[in-house]
């Protein structure tokens, strides 16, 4: 798999008395094919198909908070133990690159 870099944008729209609000909304991007992490997360036996798109989209993302603030005392004790389950996941369902 190339390194090419993918940009997404998300938005969060909440659903309240038959209305739509936007609540929030990113750009968010890397060079995960986060689509296709979600299709493979189903193999990891997740009760719905939504909890595997939900769960790939967890790891991204604090993955990502965590890399890009890692000097942030709020994650001291949590990066170690996140970084052995990411790599428990990875050894499992693989990211679909040579990335680390």
């Amino acid at each position: 798999m190339d390194k090419e870099k993918k940009a997404y944008f998300v938005n969060m729209i909440e659903a309240k008395d038959g209305k739509m609000a936007e609540v929030l909304n990113f750009n968010f991007g890397g060079h995960h094919d986060i689509a296709a992490m979600a299709d493979r997360a189903k193999s990891l036996g997740f009760a719905k198909d939504k909890h595997a798109k939900e769960f790939v989209l967890a790891m991204r993302f604090m993955h990502h908070v965590i890399k890009k603030n890692s000097d942030n005392p709020l994650f001291a004790e949590f990066a170690p133990q996140f970084e052995a389950f990411k790599q428990i996941v990875k050894g499992k369902l693989g990211c679909g690159c040579d990335c680390k």
